[in-house]
């Protein structure tokens, strides 16, 4: 039988009871033995609702407990660079939802400590477009559009779109930070295992509504996250790769479109992928095959990555860095309305 692995939580909000939680409960040889919430009285419905025995109302004792092997920092992304370091400290393996941190700064010194400590440390990469990223790499690596020449990743949601409407989470500079607007960091994460680092990048963004309410009738507070965001990134091979969003469109398709020297791709969030080159008279559909289809495993990576049976994650921190990277990059870009040559410093 497998080693068991008892998991420890570190923040249950929504996307952790919705998805992680389940998943974890549901695989073999793996126990959840506590939870630390923002309260004791949330952690105690969280435990109720999974069976979990141990509630916690401090995170700092559920890093003491010697039957917690592994932790999930489920926050949101303020509180990573704490509660994964002192995980790290207590000897605790650490899976971390993304963005990985607030700042590059957080995200190195996040990376240094893991690597110090030889721990086995893993973010949870986004779903989005999961189902065909690998096998667009393929069809990348294999040349079927030949040398890419521009990319596109277009993100439109109207959650912003309301000028009387309260701070939506997504916009609390507080909780993601400034560096992380709308799904920027989602999308590189999907573009960058495709195009690998840019040198450079122009990032330019708009805040419509400048101030909210920061609560249903609350006070007005400044917003601080652009409601939409164009990052232009130079490769290295000389592509380009476009990442254009907004928080006040309505009715928008969210994709990405490859274009190179032979042909093109065109990655739809829901949908078939779509495909066609030179001698082709339009894009027609693409079926994904069997051994390149995508789909979530992350929680069974996880724990798989903590017993040893695998090395690599398929998003470590390193990886992590690098998004944080270019996440700050494109805010400097923003900030000081000029190219901004990476890596950085």
């Amino acid at each position: 039988m497998a080693e068991t692995v008892r998991i420890g939580i570190i923040g249950a909000g929504g996307f952790t009871r919705r998805r992680l939680l389940p998943n974890l409960l549901a695989l073999d040889g793996v126990e959840v033995v506590a939870v630390a919430n923002r309260s004791l009285a949330s952690a105690e419905r969280v435990a109720a609702e999974f069976g979990i025995p141990h509630p916690l109302g401090d995170w700092r004792a559920l890093l003491a407990r010697d039957d917690v092997d592994a932790v999930l920092v489920g926050t949101e992304p303020y509180f990573h660079h704490e509660a994964v370091t002192a995980a790290l400290d207590a000897g605790k393996h650490v899976l971390c939802q993304t963005r990985m941190a607030v700042s590059l700064a957080e995200a190195r010194a996040m990376h240094r400590k893991a690597e110090a400590t030889g721990l086995k440390a893993m973010l949870v990469p986004s779903a989005s477009f999961m189902g065909v990223r690998r096998y667009v790499k393929h069809l990348l690596d294999q040349e079927y559009v030949g040398a890419v020449r521009q990319a596109f990743g277009y993100y439109f949601t109207p959650s912003y779109i309301e000028s009387g409407a309260p701070l939506h989470r997504r916009q609390d500079h507080r909780a993601f930070g400034v560096i992380n607007p709308l799904h920027l960091g989602i999308y590189w994460d999907v573009l960058r295992p495709w195009f690998g680092d840019p040198r450079r990048v122009l990032a330019w963004g708009a805040t419509f509504t400048p101030r909210r309410a920061e609560e249903p009738g609350g006070a007005q507070i400044d917003v601080e996250m652009p409601d939409a965001v164009t990052v232009v990134a130079e490769m290295a091979g000389g592509a380009v790769v476009t990442c254009i969003q907004s928080g006040a469109a309505l009715f928008g398709q969210d994709r990405i479109e490859i274009y190179g020297e032979e042909g093109t791709l065109v990655v739809p969030l829901r949908g078939d992928l779509l495909g066609g080159r030179k001698d082709d008279d339009a894009l027609a559909p693409l079926d994904v095959p069997a051994e390149y289809e995508g789909s979530w495993a992350v929680e069974e990576e996880f724990v798989r990555l903590v017993r040893g049976e695998i090395d690599e994650p398929e998003l470590g921190f390193y990886a992590g860095v690098k998004n944080i990277e270019f996440l700050e990059a494109a805010h400097r870009s923003m900030a000081e309305e000029c190219w901004i040559d990476l890596p950085l410093p």
